[in-house]
């Protein structure tokens, strides 16, 4: 097969440009909208359209196989709905924060396991956009708008998952070269990956914030080692694997920004990334609202649709409002991240909201459905295992709450 560029969203990059930030102007960042502009629209329903052609009738299959959906995400890279992240000097669209959330929200409601392996390639990208060399990005983020690869962000470990400072993945210099050494947990796109970002420990005796350095691993490297897939709970559809490296040799023009830097780098990717699990959080919470509403409208009890019982109506209601409140928030850290504010407090809100709301709503749907829900030739009982991953991923609900409450503690000190 011959891959062309992403012509579809190129189209409506020239014709008025999701690429141009005319539409966050300063005048225009003084105003309240709420209105998405004639450009994400389009995206939108771009998005949308190959959601429902694409994603939503082959979701089941997937979920039930644990087939990873190399097809899909293949189509996903021709219309461009994938590497939305890469900047435009790199090959890419260059895409605001809250387009590539209008994209995460839309595919998330076909299968939020098939979107975390698409989006999996932008939390790999973002530590290696903000920084990475000039060569570096042209090698690595260039080849990925070239064809339909995927990456990884190599980070979490068997004993590392919140405990990011505990990671023990060491990196030593050994001339022009390091050597990697150290076992890898959770992978997502592991073993689908090109190149991994890793972050490994270079001094074994500084404080967190300068013991870890990022660099670049090509997949093919001597010494990986990739381990099975994982059976999971949900969002089976997504490629989970454990990686180990053992003295891979990786040259020093492949470091990620300055040594020592690695910590700074990989968490600032999640100012960019939780936004966008959020919104794929509020694609999930809306599907399983959209199932309750239907079913409840088709559904008879006592001589009229389950809808229409106050017990059943009052849930639908509050599912309504939690995917709304949500994306409010998600709309909210995106426009933040796009216009240079700090958006790590509201990142962490949106996070932590919306994937609780998911959980919450596709509960509330398997209630719905009652005994059909608990069925697996329903969709709702899917939407309920695939939630619960997003409480856990990109920092747990806990860790969000850490954060919260420290910047909020913080800031009243300070009188703010």
């Amino acid at each position: 097969m011959i891959f062309t560029k992403p012509s579809a969203l190129r189209a409506i990059s020239r014709a008025g440009a999701l690429t141009s930030k005319k539409h966050f102007s300063a005048s225009a960042a003084a105003r309240i909208s709420f209105a998405l502009t004639p450009e994400q629209l389009e995206l939108q329903e771009l998005a949308r359209n190959f959601t429902a052609k694409e994603i939503t009738p082959k979701a089941a299959h997937h979920d039930r196989t644990g087939e990873y959906p190399v097809e899909i995400l293949k189509k996903a890279w021709e219309v461009g709905l994938l590497n939305t992240h890469v900047p435009q000097e790199y090959g890419g669209l260059g895409l605001d924060v809250l387009d590539c959330a209008i994209i995460s929200e839309e595919m998330a409601y076909g299968c939020s396991g098939i979107q975390t392996a698409a989006e999996a390639n932008g939390l790999a990208e973002a530590p290696v956009i903000i920084g990475a060399s000039d060569a570096l990005k042209k090698k690595y983020l260039g080849r990925m708008t070239e064809e339909p690869l995927m990456c990884a962000y190599c980070v979490t470990e068997p004993i590392a998952g919140s405990d990011v400072a505990g990671i023990q993945t060491k990196a030593v210099k050994k001339g022009n070269s390091w050597s990697i050494t150290g076992n890898k947990m959770w992978i997502t796109n592991g073993g689908k990956a090109n190149w991994y970002f890793v972050l490994a420990k270079t001094d074994p005796n500084a404080n967190a914030g300068r013991a870890f350095t990022g660099f670049i691993v090509d997949g093919n490297s001597a010494g990986i080692t990739v381990g099975k897939k994982e059976i999971n709970m949900g969002q089976r559809a997504s490629d989970t694997r454990g990686i180990s490296f053992e003295d891979v040799e990786v040259p020093d023009e492949n470091r990620v920004g300055d040594i020592g830097k690695g910590f700074s780098l990989a968490m600032g990717a999640f100012d960019t990334t939780r936004p966008l699990v959020a919104s794929a959080a509020v694609g999930l919470a809306r599907r399983a609202y959209d199932e309750a509403m239907s079913y409840a409208n088709e559904r008879k009890t006592m001589g009229k649709p389950i809808a229409e019982h106050q017990a059943i109506a009052f849930m639908l209601a509050d599912m309504a409002i939690g995917v709304e409140a949500a994306r409010g928030l998600v709309y909210k850290t995106s426009w933040q991240r796009d216009n240079g504010e700090r958006n790590t407090l509201v990142a962490s809100m949106a996070k932590a909201f919306a994937s609780e709301v998911a959980n919450k709503n596709a509960a509330d749907a398997v209630q719905i459905f009652g005994g059909n829900g608990f069925n697996s030739e329903y969709p709702v009982e899917k939407l309920m295992r695939d939630a619960k991953i997003f409480m856990i991923y990109e920092g747990t609900s806990q860790i969000q709450r850490l954060i919260i409450s420290r910047a909020l503690i913080d800031a009243a000190k300070k009188g703010q």
